[in-house]
């Protein structure tokens, strides 16, 4: 007996329960319905398949469906702009979106590069030797070593030098060719001075010395004690480090602020407090293949040697300013790789999608060249969830608030009645709508320029997709035509007319 009375209660509980949820529904509808029918000032009334007529009355269209009312509180059931979204102010707190003024004004953009120290290439010299001979007594012996300018590097045995030293020995005796004997020794490498020495001491120099030409470390060592050297052979290199390069790689995007004398400030990651002073000594004619970065070089003095090839430093080039212009911050560019937009703070909590042309970017900020004008304000912080809610498509414009459309526009089936001479129209049988709430019915429709027309003929069965035209009517986007059935041979296909809600003997008519 029990067990009778819990059923009996469960059930009861259940209906009760049941009740209350349908009730709590139908109240939510209810509310949802009054606030969507709109409860400001009504506007006028505009047909419910275009939008471009209007009346002052309520009244009915040619097929028996009542106009829409738009009213005066956009709020409440009138049309905002395309790609415009309402936001409660309380979730654009929770959002925290911030907003900033698009402002007009010069910027000076600053290029910020990553530059490597290299040794000035000229201050590069090379030892080597002008006849054949043997290396005796190296004395440098590793690369990196310093050398001083006229410091012995190393000494050579040979044949050509000492039989050159006999001839400049014989002129002194005969007082005669002393000038020309001097020059053939110089012409073999021989040094001034060493020269000077065979003729004042009367004899010969077994092994003849060679020295620097210039002070500096040895970039390359390509020598050993005892080798066999002939003219041409690169022997030592040395290269001077009192003054530097720092090679530069300039954005291709930046190469227009980049110019010869530009003052630059630049900054060493051993030194960071410290800020060096140079100019813009060169700019190369070519990018970088890879990169595809611009080269350019400084010239840095380096008298203590702290400069040294391969650091790595921060540059700072300030480039000229540009002319005035509208530009917003960075971050409130959204960039798709199709479509560059912003979103724009309008009044009443609302925000609109607002496809721009950016510019270049200088800092923090994109200059702006089309689609936004300076005072307005751009979202800078909670954009991303506002272009969210707006939709991707937005800015495109959206379609059929009230009926539910988009500019995609809706598919259905239907029938070919009739096509224009001009293939600009057609007349189109089509099924229910439910999106739209259209019952089937023939009426004209527009046909898309870029719509293959050719293989179109009347009577022809399709699959198409439709949407509202922005300036009034509808117009057909897509088309497949469906195979042909018994019944498609029918003459009475022809559904509802504009102007006709009787029953119609058509695919899909309504009875």
């Amino acid at each position: 007996m029990k067990v009778i009375y819990l059923l009996l209660a469960l059930l009861l509980g259940a209906a009760a329960g049941g009740s209350g949820i349908y009730l709590w529904l139908s109240a939510t509808m209810d509310h949802g319905a009054q606030a969507s029918s709109g409860n400001g000032e009504i506007l006028h009334y505009r047909h419910p398949h275009d939008r471009s007529i209007t009346s002052d009355e309520p009244m009915k269209d040619s097929m028996g469906m009542d106009y829409i009312p738009v009213y005066a509180d956009k709020g409440n059931g009138a049309e905002d702009e395309a790609g415009v979204v309402r936001i409660n102010p309380a979730v654009t707190q929770n959002l925290g979106v911030r907003t900033a003024k698009a402002e007009r004004g010069s910027l000076t953009p600053t290029i910020d590069a990553l530059g490597f120290v290299a040794y000035d290439e000229a201050g590069l010299v090379h030892a080597h030797v002008r006849t054949e001979a043997w290396v005796e007594d190296l004395q440098v012996r590793t690369t990196g070593e310093r050398v001083a300018q006229g410091q012995i590097l190393f000494r050579i045995d040979s044949p050509r030098l000492r039989s050159a030293q006999e001839e400049l020995l014989q002129a002194v005796r005969r007082n005669a060719g002393i000038a020309s004997a001097r020059e053939r020794l110089a012409s073999l490498g021989m040094a001034d001075e060493d020269i000077r020495r065979v003729q004042q001491r009367g004899e010969i120099l077994q092994l003849v010395p060679v020295r620097a030409r210039r002070e500096g470390v040895v970039q390359a060592l390509n020598v050993s004690e005892g080798m066999f050297v002939t003219p041409g052979t690169t022997l030592i290199e040395i290269v001077d480090l009192s003054r530097v390069w720092l090679m530069l790689e300039v954005f291709e995007a930046d190469m227009d602020s980049l110019a010869t004398g530009q003052s630059a400030s630049v900054t060493l990651p051993f030194r960071p407090d410290t800020h060096l002073a140079a100019e813009v000594d060169y700019i190369y004619p070519n990018l970088q293949a890879g990169s595809r970065t611009q080269r350019a070089r400084l010239v840095l003095d380096n008298p203590d040697g702290e400069l040294r090839p391969g650091m790595v430093a921060r540059v700072a080039l300030e480039g000229q300013a540009l002319e005035e212009s509208v530009h917003v911050p960075a971050e409130a560019l959204i960039r798709t790789g199709r479509q560059n937009r912003v979103i724009v703070a309008l009044e009443e909590g609302r925000f609109q999608v607002r496809e721009v042309k950016p510019g270049r970017r200088v800092g923090d900020r994109f200059v702006i060249l089309e689609g936004i004008e300076a005072g307005e304000a751009v979202v800078v912080s909670g954009q991303f969830l506002i272009d969210s809610e707006a939709g991707a498509a937005a800015e495109l414009g959206r379609m059929h608030s009230e009926e539910g459309g988009t500019e995609e526009g809706v598919w259905t089936e239907g029938r070919i009645v009739s096509l224009a001479e001009d293939g600009t129209s057609a007349m189109l049988y089509h099924e229910p709508v439910p999106e739209w709430n259209w019952p089937s019915m023939t009426m004209e429709f527009q046909l898309a320029e870029d719509l293959e027309k050719e293989a179109l003929k009347p009577d022809m069965p399709i699959h198409f997709r439709m949407r509202e035209h922005p300036e009034g009517g509808y117009e057909v986007m897509e088309i497949h035509p469906l195979e042909e059935t018994d019944d498609d041979h029918s003459d009475d296909h022809d559904g509802h007319h504009h102007g006709d809600l009787g029953g119609s003997d058509g695919p899909g008519g309504m009875a």
